[in-house]
């Protein structure tokens, strides 16, 4: 039985080239029998975390828009695929947002094992993408059952859809085929 894939894509660009990768790794995961589901936050009505703590008590935020939504849909899946185009050598403000708005998944019994980072910059340097890494370890290691399973990284890309053909286009297909 396959498992249940959540891809969540934080570009604000249509044709964005993180979310081109994203749709690849969905489709290796989908021909190898997994049930995948991709959200771009482009659009999503996705407001701050307060701060409050409320959801640490109700496993549920209090703030009623798409975040709320989308958490949901995260404790569910077993395998969870953030996809961010690096600003200032970081993940998207989006992608950060959303992470943040996964505070009340702290107190439950999610069922992520897997997490992915898919990710895509003007410049293709090793480095380039390594703060937008180590702050979703962070966001990790608040979930023990949790662990980083693989990134992807398409550099030198800038206009919108530049990263087809790449070889970052290959390896997001094969890492999702491999989940």
């Amino acid at each position: 039985m396959g498992k249940n894939v959540l891809i969540i894509s934080a570009s604000p660009r249509s044709g964005s080239n993180s979310h081109l990768l994203a749709k690849e790794f969905g489709k290796g995961a989908k021909e190898a029998g997994n049930e995948t589901e991709i959200i771009s936050l482009k659009d999503k009505d996705i407001r701050f975390c307060r701060g409050c703590f409320a959801c640490q008590k109700t496993q549920r935020c209090v703030i009623r828009d798409d975040a709320d939504l989308i958490e949901q849909m995260m404790e569910k899946a077993d395998v969870l695929v953030f996809a961010t185009p690096i600003y200032y050598y970081e993940m998207s403000g989006q992608m950060k947002t959303m992470l943040d708005r996964g505070n009340p998944l702290y107190t439950t019994d999610y069922a992520f094992r897997d997490v992915y980072l898919i990710a895509a910059a003007a410049e293709d340097e090793e480095h380039v993408w390594q703060r937008a890494k180590s702050g979703l370890e962070g966001w990790i290691e608040c979930f023990p059952k949790a662990r980083l399973a693989g990134c992807v990284f398409g550099g030198g890309v800038t206009e919108e859809k530049e990263v087809l053909g790449s070889t970052a286009m290959e390896k997001a297909y094969e890492m999702g085929k491999n989940i």
